[in-house]
């Protein structure tokens, strides 16, 4: 026949599910804002049955139940949103990177504003345009002088703060580099512990959410491929080149490259990231930024050869006095010696020429008169402030304009580049971060923790908890009758 305590265990069997089943409803409750937490439940299994005892030992259907156990408690997460969460993550980043540049240079070149290069340009052609009005004035050439130091002061700021742009950006890599290093150890660290607690029929679930987290914070920064490994580890590559397997992590390192800037190494060779955060920022770094600079220098270069192409052929106050021209550059480039005729090499090296900022008489507004005065001729100054409409024709040169155009139109067309390259990086980073919402709440929904959800089962496992200890304290009276109360008649 059955045993007498076959109820006892029974209900003790009970007990200890149903509490450890509300041990992990507990931990959920606790971990609702924990960052990368994934739910867990306790998945419960009917324990093994015993033969139905009967007088003669004969097999009849069905097994005498002996309760019940907690078999896993189970991580809820599905692989397969794990992975389209990381190949999405690596789009935005991406965008995140070339969006962050984009608007700084937009910025930086502040148009169209009361302060920014085009509006400080306008001011120089007006003057010249004023100074042809009255060439002998000396309050219209201080003002083209003054103009014309905006335009050279402005082109030199602006080159500065794409520089310091630049570097920034180089300075970007290589911490990115040093935090792709650390995610990657301490993957490395995570496979470690958690391979050494699978072999020994454990499952590490708050480990495998912190490993989670880091591979998550990771496929932002560049493209990673998450294969599955012996004893709950994984192994990771990064642009399909190893990073990080099993407790090993690679070194992901910097070098300097040929122009000087920070390039990223792992197994011993360069990589450039194709996508992810650190590709925007490789692309904004070598490309974007550079052909602003380059830009900028040609709107500088092709202004200032324009203009002194035309002083130099003038004749000033200074000339008139002297008994002819000078043959005086306007412009001159930063590193040239006073009196130098170098024109300026870039935008960062405009400056006015020493000998107009020493004499405001050395400003060549006429052309030379034979047998004449040239005092009152401004036949110099308007040739000048006509360059502003003046057509330049396309050259092979590097800092020749590719195409016809005049400095103005170069100019508002570079402004509109960039303006149009915002746009799509703001389109394309709302779009992707969308996307990875839509991924992320689908996510959530499966392994998310809900309060109201938890707390229905907490009372489920509660009431559950509570009728199994009704069970036993049942079992107990019984047991109580039978051993106390049973050959005790008449007494």
């Amino acid at each position: 026949m059955r045993s007498t305590f076959h109820g006892i265990e029974v209900s003790k069997r009970g007990l200890f599910a149903q509490q450890s089943a509300l041990n992990t409803t507990g931990h959920n409750i606790s971990n609702a804002n924990t960052e990368g937490y994934t739910r867990q439940r306790a998945n419960m299994q009917a324990t093994t049955g015993l033969p139905y005892p009967g007088m003669m030992a004969t097999i009849e259907p069905g097994l005498l139940g002996t309760g019940v156990n907690v078999v896993s408690l189970q991580r809820l997460r599905e692989d397969f949103l794990d992975a389209q969460f990381r190949n999405e993550h690596k789009r935005q980043g991406y965008w995140d990177g070339r969006l962050e540049t984009l608007e700084k240079l937009e910025g930086i070149m502040n148009e169209p504003s009361d302060t920014g290069l085009q509006k400080v340009m306008d001011q120089m052609w007006q003057a010249w345009q004023d100074l042809a009005k009255d060439p002998t004035n000396t309050s219209a050439r201080a003002v083209v002088r003054e103009r014309s130091k905006a335009v050279a002061d402005t082109f030199n700021s602006l080159y500065k703060h794409l520089e310091e742009v630049q570097r920034d950006l180089n300075n970007v890599v290589g911490v990115k580099a040093m935090e792709i290093n650390s995610l990657g150890q301490q993957i490395a660290s995570l496979n470690r512990q958690i391979g050494d607690i699978v072999p020994h029929g454990y499952t590490p679930n708050d480990l495998y959410d912190q490993r989670d987290v880091l591979l998550d914070k990771l496929s932002k920064l560049v493209e990673v491929k998450v294969t599955p490994a012996a004893n709950g580890m994984v192994n990771v590559t990064i642009e399909n080149r190893n990073f990080v397997n099993g407790i090993q992590s690679l070194p992901v390192a910097t070098q300097q490259n040929a122009d000087g800037m920070l390039d990223m190494t792992l197994e011993g060779g360069v990589f450039v990231p194709t996508t992810g955060y650190m590709a925007g920022v490789y692309e904004s770094r070598n490309q974007i930024v550079p052909n602003l600079m380059h830009r900028l220098d040609v709107l500088a270069i092709n202004l200032t050869k324009e203009i002194n192409d035309v002083h130099r052929t003038g004749v000033s106050l200074n000339d008139m006095k002297n008994g002819g021209p000078q043959d005086l550059p306007f412009f001159v480039d930063a590193s040239t010696p006073a009196g130098g005729k170098d024109y300026p090499k870039g935008a960062g090296t405009i400056t006015i020429n020493p000998a107009i900022l020493a004499s405001l008489d050395a400003i060549a507004a006429a052309q030379p008169e034979t047998g004449g005065n040239a005092a009152g001729n401004n036949k110099n100054a308007l040739a000048i402030a006509a360059i502003k409409f003046k057509v330049l024709q396309p050259g092979p040169g590097p800092n020749d304009l590719k195409e016809s155009s005049s400095l103005d139109d170069y100019y508002r067309y570079t402004i509109g580049q960039l303006g149009i390259d915002a746009q799509e990086a703001v389109r394309n980073q709302q779009n992707a971060e969308m996307i990875v919402g839509t991924i992320d709440n689908q996510r959530q929904s499966v392994s998310g923790v809900s309060i109201d959800d938890e707390m229905a089962e907490l009372v489920k496992y509660q009431h559950a908890y509570t009728a199994s200890a009704r069970v036993m304290t049942s079992m107990d009276e019984i047991l109580d009758k039978v051993i106390n109360g049973m050959g005790r008649v008449g007494l």
